[in-house]
C-alpha cells in the first residue's frame, strides 16, 4: 500500500477580538502553516498530512478553536508519497 501526501488550503475566519489566540492555537498544530491573517479576521491557511483523516483532524480541530466562526476549504489535492519526494528532490538539484 502507497502512502499518500495530502495538502489543503483553508480560508479560516475568527472574530477580530481573539486573533492572536486562533493565530496561535493554529500554529500549534501539526501540519499546519498560516500565511496570511487580515485585521478582519481572515487567515489563509494550508494543512499538510500523509492521510485524509490527518487533514479532517486538523480540520474538525480548528473549527473546534474559541474565536474561530468558521473554516471553509479551498482546495484539496493528493499525490503518491513517492510522487511527492521525486519532485522535491527534483526541484533541490534545479
Amino acid at each position: 500500500m502507497s502512502q499518500e501526501y495530502h495538502v489543503t488550503s483553508l480560508v479560516v475566519h475568527a472574530a477580530p477580538n481573539a486573533l492572536q489566540q486562533v493565530e496561535t492555537d493554529i500554529a500549534a498544530l501539526k501540519g499546519c502553516d498560516i500565511h496570511a491573517i487580515s485585521p478582519e479576521g481572515k487567515f489563509v491557511i494550508t494543512l499538510e498530512g500523509n492521510s485524509q483523516k490527518a487533514i479532517l483532524d486538523n480540520v474538525e480541530a480548528i473549527n473546534a478553536l474559541s474565536g474561530v466562526l468558521s473554516a471553509s476549504l479551498i482546495y484539496h489535492q493528493v499525490e503518491p508519497l513517492e510522487q511527492e519526494l521525486l519532485e522535491k528532490k527534483s526541484e533541490e538539484t534545479l
